[in-house]
Parts: C-alpha cells; structure tokens; sequence
C-alpha cells in the first residue's frame, strides 16, 4: 500500500474500532499518534488566537503540553501555527532555547520528551495544530511529508463546513443526497455513527485530491468500499 493508503486504512480501523462513545478527534488523534509512533497527541485550534481550543488530548502529559504552551504564550505549537511549518524539537536541546520559559517548564514536570508540532492546513488557511509528543525522546516513524499528510488529513475529516473542495457536501440537492446515500452505505460497512461516516468521507475525499461528490458516486456505485480499506482490497476509483 501507499503511505497515503496506509493513513486513510488506519484512520477507518481506528474510528470503526473504538467505536462512536468517544469523541472523533480523540479518536482521530489516536489514529495519528498510532501511525506516527507517538506516544500521545493533541489537536489544538486557532493556536495563536483568542478563540484558541484545545479540542482533544490522547492523554494527561499531551494536555499538560498544550496547556504550558498556551499559559506561557511560546513553544513548537505556536511556531508551528504561525509558521505553517513543522516544528520538532527535544526539550533541552539547543533548538529548545527558542522557549526557554516552556521547555524549562516541560522538562522540569516531564523530563526527556521530544514533540512535533505540525499546522493542521488542509486548505489554504493553518486551521491548529497536531502536536505530538515521545517520552522518552526519540525520532518519528514516518518522515515529515507523510506526518504532514496525517494532519491535513485529520484536518478535512474534522471539518464540518465546505470550502476545501467544491461539493464538500454543501453543493446542489442532487449532490448533497448522494452524499448522504454514501454515507449510509459507509454506516452500514462499517457500523459507525453519521458523522464518523461524513467525516471518513472527506478523509478520503482530500486525500485523493478529489470532490465529496466524485467520492460519494464511487461509494454509491460500489467501486468505493471503506469496509475493505483495512487490507487493502478496495477498488481504485
């Protein structure tokens, strides 16, 4: 399989797996720390501004992460989001010192711990931040273009709104009840919730570079089935 198809198969098994008692972007963040070697992860929004949200954390050393970073104004997750760039850093290092005041703080509560943040930008906009964290200290098991790729992934699966593609789900009567028949069919492959199934749909939608529309009447007309992306047997589109 493609490092793309790769993503997009253990964002399905992971959100059918867990099962919809659990928030999506916990689940999604899972998913991300789960194909990236992380230990843990959080997605953060608006990182710099004052409509700032924290929207999910894998765990207790991920919140803390995120909440130095917002109380003391500095880290990789702010660079990250006003950069649009990757930043990865190991507390104490000298890449560290750009934040003395967060990585004094973090290394005190946590120790050797190495984090990645990376700009959730599926569109043109850096919508937050994927921060991932790895205690102890150690590299990424996937290279920076395939962890950007899991972000902005998990970026167009958590957006509820069109603007990425055209017929995100907003467009003509026509298209938007396809969209509905594909995900009711991608319920039913899966035994997942309504908005877990839109949500895999735009995954896959911004993943192939494609419309919802294009995605939904590959589903619709069977030559799409999110029940096999797991051993990768689906048919291409």
């Amino acid at each position: 399989m493609t490092a793309k198809s790769t993503v997009l198969a253990q964002l399905v098994r992971v959100v059918a797996s867990e099962g919809s008692d659990q928030p999506l972007p916990l689940r999604l963040s899972r998913a991300a720390a789960a194909i990236l070697g992380a230990d843990g992860a959080a997605i953060t929004l608006c990182y710099t501004e004052t409509t700032r949200l924290t929207v999910c954390a894998t765990d207790e050393i991920a919140a803390r992460l995120e909440d130095l970073q917002d109380v003391l104004g500095e880290g990789p997750g702010p660079d990250a989001y006003s950069t649009g760039r990757m930043v990865r850093a190991a507390l104490g290092d000298r890449a560290a010192r750009r934040w003395p005041a967060f990585a004094a703080a973090a290394h005190a509560e946590l120790g050797p711990v190495a984090i990645s943040a990376i700009p959730i930008q599926p569109g043109i906009d850096v919508l937050g931040v994927l921060t991932l964290y790895q205690r102890p200290a150690r590299p990424l098991e996937k290279e920076p273009a395939v962890a950007q790729f899991v972000a902005d992934t998990l970026g167009a699966a958590l957006l509820r709104d069109g603007g990425l593609q055209e017929d995100m789900g907003n467009g003509p009567w026509s298209t938007q009840a396809q969209v509905h028949q594909a995900a009711g069919m991608v319920i039913a492959q899966l035994g997942v919730g309504p908005d877990d199934a839109l949500a895999l749909l735009r995954a896959h939608a911004y993943a192939d570079g494609a419309s919802m529309a294009t995605i939904a009447r590959a589903v619709v007309e069977r030559r799409l089935d999110f029940s096999l992306e797991d051993d990768s047997r689906a048919t291409e589109i």
